[in-house]
């Protein structure tokens, strides 16, 4: 058969949303279509809706029967009117009658009040056929050569039995086998075609979409008909990584995936490539090659047929967030004949696709994918119904399925024993090892998946001997994030001869920027609604800190006797109740210094009432509280909910509020502090609400103070807490509730970003790709990369104006494997006695340390 006869000739290329939305994107799509015609392919580009617009098109869906849609179809006009002027392109010409469809579609739902499957798909249509008009135009006169496309002439979708009509129409399917007629379409058409992803049409050539992801789809769908040479996905990341680099920096590039390690990744959590577009390529041995259109010199990862090895390795870790359980438990399912059968066919009534499958003699308990069962919700309680006439059913929500995905998983678990170790403390729900030995999965609470991938990294993927498999770091294919793309200098680099200086006359050394901790204090002060605020001094006990601080107006919460000691050491003159005594699970002896001090003391635990009633008899007080909850960037700094060891839990209230009438006590505030690290700034109104419900419990309190853990940007790959957002929600919860003050007491927020942590190269190693850098201090002076898996920027303070050329473990001098200040870390060709600084270690740096075999930790410095 000639190559005329089976589309050889033919490459697809798909481009995403973030790929056509902008001019600079489309200079670099002509740029590969070029290159593509220059090698001599006959080129079919399939591309999607310009991004968000699918977004507004389904909220207009959603808007439409309330007639209030005018501004959003206004907006979807705008954004192509916009790029088309951008493109130089004649936009009224172009779109005149695809806008008059849009506002006709959305008319006819106004008026009707809802919008059938068949409107909906029509209306969702309608992004890619605006944008490839767009595109089709500009490529056809830069290149003078393009034909546009209807996908739905060649896209024709099949009817599949026991599907519902919502499916057949807005999640449709197509038949994948070589189609003689697309061919010769797309030959009559020339040699470079511009079409649509996402839509095509049933058997009676009427409108469907393919659903989300559904461009992916789609281009897959044509390089099988017309049997194409390869299919290119560009999008807007060079590939698919051992982990996702949003989460993970030093996940690494997949350099080669067979098809079904690329299916097993996409159907467990990789964004990058839908799983439906892998069959119908793998079907015809038609190679997928991931690639970034920002960045198309970049060679992204190929899938093909098997890989060319056959060595056990675990290739990704992947998380799928939201997944639902369903537990079904009966005694009498033990021996029972049937009783799967019967229950799975009750999920199928139900439409519902079961993903994982974990069974015992008396409970099976199986996973729904929530992007394959979007309807659960809207059948859930008679699905619950019907199922609970066979055994008990629960629904487990808000967990996430952890994957360790590869090939062979089941003969190197006993290599893996030591990174199961970080589910020690970790609720499991479910653990399921896939019959084609590609995947072992873990599903675990939301909150704790994307730790739970960073260590599981760190444990497999970063320390394993494959460097075939694996490419570059995300940094290093896309430029040190952490050194880039700043607005300003950081205090650090304008004084880096300073600094340089400070490290040869002190060896290892915190220093401490006077007017960054005045910037920060200045911040807190400027949280409108916010009466008070105290600085949590466990985060750094430097005295020219807290004088500092003083200076700038803020009292003190100390967590020990010795800090109170220290402020009043240093400020004898202290109004008493500027300081704020918050211990927990302290001896007798601090609560009876501390109340004859005058200070303000705060119980954590109904114990101390109970056991010294004498003690705090008509005394005044504040209660820690726990909200039910807690937040933070790691287990150990979640100070709220059950598994914390922090605060009086609400159930114990009323037996509180009995105490404090028979003692007589004074209950002046309440507290709380759910972690560290937070950034959603919401959490802090919801800690008021809680302390709001908890004050009217005990008749009223003065103050509520809200605690700190204001999240700061760890490095330059994440965003600081949003402190406008943060005021505005305190602003409305101080408008319902005017009778409270409100405090708050940050320690991290204030002093992170004024420190760094200064230390110097010692020795360099190599072993093999694995590059060490070695320095005078490690977590001796700083443990929290080690405790908690911190990722702290780290630089060469000597060669901050040199290019990174490598990619190096940072690591201290302590006999501990896990001495590590920094993993996979672009770095220059450091030197002996080179300078490296890690940024925002003002806070819990010192004030941690120890003197662990025998090593001094890093002074400390103010300047």
């Amino acid at each position: 058969m000639s190559e005329e006869d089976t589309g050889r000739k033919w490459i697809v290329l798909k481009f995403g949303g973030t790929s056509v939305s902008t001019v600079e994107s489309w200079q670099n799509i002509l740029s590969v279509i070029r290159e593509r015609r220059g090698d001599g392919y006959r080129v079919c580009v399939v591309h999607s809706a310009l991004s968000g617009i699918s977004d507004m098109l389904e909220e207009i869906i959603e808007r439409a029967p309330r007639n209030n849609t005018g501004d959003l179809v206004e907006q979807v006009k705008q954004r192509h009117d916009k790029l088309g002027k951008a493109l130089d392109l004649p936009v009224d010409e172009l779109l005149k009658e695809d806008f008059d469809e849009l506002e006709h579609i959305v008319r006819g739902i106004e008026l009707i009040g809802e919008a059938s499957y068949r409107v909906q798909a029509r209306l969702l249509a309608m992004g890619e056929l605006m944008a490839t008009r767009l595109g089709a135009a500009y490529v056809r006169r830069e290149l003078e050569e393009g034909t546009w496309i209807d996908s739905r002439e060649c896209i024709r979708t099949s009817a599949l039995k026991n599907v519902s009509e919502r499916s057949l129409i807005l999640s449709a399917v197509s038949a994948t086998d070589f189609d003689r007629s697309v061919l010769d379409r797309l030959n009559e058409a020339g040699n470079l075609v511009v079409t649509q992803g996402f839509i095509g049409s049933d058997e009676e050539g009427k409108t469907v979409v393919l659903g989300r992801g559904g461009s992916d789809v789609s281009a897959a769908y044509y390089a099988a008909k017309i049997g194409a040479e390869r299919l290119e996905i560009w999008t807007d990341v060079p590939g698919l990584f051992s982990a996702n680099p949003q989460n993970v920096p030093s996940a690494r590039l997949l350099n080669h995936l067979s098809y079904k390690e690329a299916q097993e990744i996409a159907t467990n959590g990789a964004e990058v490539l839908h799983p439906r577009s892998i069959r119908p390529a793998r079907q015809h041995n038609i190679p997928i090659h991931v690639r970034c259109t920002h960045r198309p010199e970049l060679s992204g990862t190929v899938i093909s047929d098997e890989a060319s090895d056959d060595e056990a390795l675990v290739k990704t870790i992947a998380v799928r967030k939201n997944v639902i359980l369903i537990s079904m438990e009966s005694l009498g399912m033990w021996q029972q004949v049937g009783f799967l059968a019967e229950a799975f066919e009750v999920f199928k009534q139900y439409g519902l696709s079961i993903d994982l499958i974990s069974t015992s003699e008396s409970n099976v308990t199986v996973s729904l994918d929530p992007g394959l069962n979007s309807h659960f919700h809207d059948i859930r309680e008679s699905f619950v119904e019907d199922l609970s006439v066979l055994c008990r059913v629960e629904v487990i929500e808000s967990v996430s399925a952890v994957s360790l995905l590869g090939r062979r998983i089941r003969t190197i678990l006993h290599q893996l024993g030591g990174a199961f170790e970080v589910f020690e403390e970790q609720k499991v729900y479910l653990v399921n090892q896939a019959a084609n030995d590609l995947n072992f999965t873990f599903v675990v609470e939301n909150e704790q998946a994307d730790r739970l991938v960073r260590q599981l990294h760190d444990h497999i993927i970063s320390q394993s001997g494959n460097q075939q498999s694996f490419g570059p770091t995300w940094p290093e294919l896309m430029g040190d994030r952490e050194t880039t793309g700043r607005e300003q200098p950081l205090w650090w680099e304008e004084r880096r001869g300073e600094l340089l200086d400070i490290a040869a006359e002190s060896g290892p050394c915190y220093v401490y920027d006077r007017e960054t901790l005045k910037k920060y204090a200045g911040l807190i002060r400027g949280i409108g609604p916010v009466d008070y605020a105290l600085y949590a001094m466990k985060a750094n006990a430097n005295p020219e800190v807290l004088r500092t601080f003083r200076e700038q107006g803020l009292g003190f919460e100390c967590v020990s006797i010795g800090e109170v000691r220290r402020v009043l050491d240093l400020f004898p003159d202290i109004d008493r109740k500027e300081i704020l005594f918050t211990p927990n699970f302290a001896p007798r002896s601090e609560y009876e210094e501390a109340l004859d001090l005058g200070i303000n003391v705060t119980l954590d635990n109904i114990y101390p009432l109970q056991q010294w009633p004498e003690l705090f008899r008509g005394e005044e007080l504040f209660l820690r509280i726990d909200p039910g909850h807690g937040h933070g960037h790691h287990k150990h700094v979640k100070t709220g909910g059950m598994h914390s060891k922090f605060g009086i839990p609400r159930f114990e209230i009323e037996e509180v509020a009995g105490l404090a009438g028979e003692l007589d006590l004074s209950i002046k505030g309440l507290h709380a502090h759910i972690g560290s690290g937070i950034k959603d700034p919401l959490s802090w109104k919801q800690t008021a609400i809680i302390l709001h419900k908890v004050a009217r419990q005990l008749g009223g309190v003065e103050i509520l103070d809200l605690g700190g853990g204001f999240g700061i940007r760890e490095n330059d790959t994440e965003a600081h807490l949003d402190i406008r957002e943060l005021t505005q929600s305190l602003a409305q919860f101080r408008e319902a509730h005017p009778e409270y003050t409100l405090w708050v007491e940050p320690g991290r927020f204030l002093v992170a970003v004024a420190g760094v942590l200064l230390t110097t190269v010692t020795q360099l190693k190599g072993k093999g790709k694995v590059k060490y850098v070695g320095v005078d201090t490690g977590m001796n002076s700083f443990i929290r990369p080690a405790l908690y898996g911190a990722r702290h920027t780290i630089v060469d303070l000597s060669r901050l104006d040199e290019p990174n050329s490598q990619s190096v473990n940072i690591v201290g001098p302590i006999c501990e494997s896990g001495d590590k200040l920094g993993i996979d870390r672009l770095f220059p060709q450091a030197a002996e006695g080179d300078v490296v600084l890690i940024a925002n270690t003002g806070a819990y740096g010192q004030v941690m340390s120890s003197h662990y075999n025998l090593r001094p930790p890093a002074q400390e410095i103010v300047i």
